[in-house]
């Protein structure tokens, strides 16, 4: 299920571009989201030689489940995960049919439940929320790179 992102002539619109996606519509499809996150990025370590730190694939898995969790708990019909490797980063897109922006509360230790979004934007490098025409789109990227900068579990303090 891995592609390079190609037109029409076959020439690469983007160099080293891997994706996968899935649609899921039930909430045993968790699961199954998890699943197909370890699937991509062990294709990309096996298949395609990239290093991916286990940190960074932990750290992705934790966050597919978190924004599919969350897409499946808040939004009527289907979701989809959108997995994609370029350079350093695997970005996770997560589509559904809600237009309700999400609600980012800030830490509180005392807060049974609802961390979901401040879990993912303490793993990732980047959070974006998008309007559709038909619902949002989630976007978080997780470094693959180890260093100072670019930490397989998050951003710097």
């Amino acid at each position: 299920m891995l592609r390079n992102a190609e037109r029409a002539d076959r020439r690469p619109l983007m160099k080293d571009v891997l994706s996968a996606s899935g649609l899921f519509e039930g909430s045993e499809d968790i699961a199954l989201a998890r699943e197909r996150a370890r699937a991509f990025l062990a294709d990309v370590r096996a298949v395609h030689g990239l290093p991916v730190p286990e940190e960074a694939a932990a750290a992705t898995e934790l966050v597919v489940s978190e924004l599919v969790t969350n897409a499946r708990k808040y939004a009527p019909g289907p979701c989809l995960l959108t997995l994609e490797v370029a350079d350093d980063a695997v970005e996770v897109t997560v589509w559904d049919s809600s237009p309700a922006l999400p609600a980012v509360l800030g830490p509180d230790p005392t807060r049974i439940g609802r961390h979901g979004l401040e879990i993912v934007m303490a793993l990732g490098r980047s959070f974006a929320v998008h309007r559709e025409p038909v619902g949002k789109r989630i976007t978080t990227t997780i470094a693959l790179a180890d260093g100072p900068c670019d930490s397989p579990v998050g951003r710097q303090p």
